[in-house]
């Protein structure tokens, strides 16, 4: 009999210290990164109207991967308003002057994802391509960037060749052919 008691308590050891590395486990899985806290501190929620005029704040001084994160906010807090539609667009252009091309590019194909009949798509597209054409280098090197930028430029003729962006993409298609 004592042989059962003792068999019992240790398994009743055994799944209790089980357990509780199973749940120091999760916990600190939930706590992660002292970046992530810190993220979280600095989070405020905003009215939308006010969210937008602080991006447009940062674009008029030419701030622009500030402008750009402003815009990615609006998005991000208000992303079934009418100001987010314009806001991925504003980040995108936001992203393309500050000379974050691939930033650029991931903003305009979301906008064209979702609203691929707004009147301003011939203008995501042209972001897009435009931002590949800038990371055109030298014809020493590999192509990729140039075959991805005249893709993206056909693209846009194709498919808006009567806009301005046209005009200007069948000059930068005729560049990129040179290369």
């Amino acid at each position: 009999m004592a042989k059962l008691v003792n068999t019992r308590h240790t398994h009743n050891w055994a799944v209790r210290l089980f357990l509780a590395g199973v749940v120091s486990a999760a916990l600190m899985g939930c706590s992660g990164g002292s970046e992530s806290v810190a993220d979280n501190a600095t989070f405020k929620e905003a009215p939308v109207e006010q969210l937008y005029n602080a991006a447009l704040g940062e674009l008029r001084k030419r701030n622009w991967e500030p402008a750009a994160k402003s815009f990615d906010e609006v998005e991000r807090q208000h992303p079934y308003s009418v100001w987010a539609r314009r806001a991925i667009l504003m980040s995108a252009y936001s992203y393309y002057e500050a000379g974050k091309y691939n930033q650029a590019i991931l903003a305009a194909d979301r906008f064209i994802q979702l609203h691929p009949g707004n009147k301003d798509a011939p203008y995501a597209y042209y972001l897009k391509a435009v931002s590949l054409y800038e990371q055109i280098v030298d014809v020493g090197r590999d192509q990729k960037k140039t075959e991805q930028a005249t893709a993206a430029l056909t693209d846009l003729i194709r498919r808006f060749p009567q806009t301005e962006y046209a005009r200007d993409a069948r000059l930068k298609y005729d560049l990129t052919r040179d290369h």
